[in-house]
């Protein structure tokens, strides 16, 4: 049973983007250049995919990863390392979502201090520079509180997750919504990345939870888990990255490799 494990959650199919984690870029499909930048970022932690079908499987084991063949009716990605996690048993889980093939091991080192503080769950954000990101509905969005959890030795209070939307948050009143890239590197206007840390107790509630309704509204998964009293601790970082959820982000993702 491991302390701390990762668990990618991969579904086949995808509205905006179908078959996404198969689409080659390089000669290489999406999903096998996250296992290998997980295996050269985290090879100290334990790496598993959780997948719903057998092309997903085939596609991870293909390079050496391992794959563990999941419910295909899951409704969401924590859904579905819930399940994962039955077979891995770790007290602690690591989300790293497929469709980000540039996380680093800065960004998995701070989820794991984050789910060792003492919070659920935990994730990350990463400040926007740009009004055009901002005001993206696929760029989501995240508003931060201190945390109520008491600050550990050597580190200060975490930040909590007040709310996740597609919607730009803060909305800018006085402007009537009309922002600049000044105004929003001037202000806290945060991009949700797609990373958490859980510890495997809440991953069994949030499992036999019913999708909240700001979920459905949002299409937003992390919601049900406020929306049902438990705490999400959250934290910065500036490392680059990029969730490929069109066409156009695999296009975007193939120039960054030069």
């Amino acid at each position: 049973m491991p302390d701390v494990a990762i668990i990618v959650p991969c579904r086949l199919e995808s509205t905006r983007f179908p078959r996404k984690l198969l689409h080659p870029i390089r000669g290489r499909p999406l999903l096998q250049w996250v296992v290998a930048r997980l295996q050269q970022e985290a090879p100290d932690l334990p790496l598993y995919f959780a997948v719903d079908h057998a092309l997903l499987r085939d596609c991870v084991t293909a390079v050496g990863g391992r794959a563990i063949l999941t419910d295909p009716a899951h409704q969401s990605g924590t859904d579905r390392i819930a399940e994962a996690n039955r077979t891995v048993r770790a007290e602690r889980v690591i989300n790293v979502q497929a469709d980000e093939p540039l996380v680093s091991a800065a960004q998995i080192r701070l989820l794991a201090d984050l789910i060792a503080g003492g919070a659920p769950m935990a994730t990350l954000a990463t400040p926007f520079t740009t009004a055009a990101d901002f005001l993206n509905p696929n760029q989501v969005k995240v508003v931060l509180a201190p945390s109520s959890a008491k600050a550990t030795e050597g580190r200060p209070r975490m930040n909590r997750a007040l709310y996740f939307s597609r919607s730009p948050i803060p909305y800018a009143r006085d402007r009537q919504g009309a922002v600049d890239d000044a105004w929003v590197r001037a202000n806290p206007c945060y991009r949700h990345l797609g990373l958490y840390a859980y510890h495997a107790d809440l991953l069994e509630k949030f499992a036999a939870l019913p999708p909240g309704r700001l979920e459905q509204i949002e299409k937003l998964e992390q919601l049900r888990v406020l929306e049902n009293g438990h705490e999400i601790a959250c934290d910065l970082t500036n490392d680059p990255t990029i969730g490929v959820d069109t066409p156009e982000d695999a296009e975007k993702f193939e120039r960054l490799l030069g």
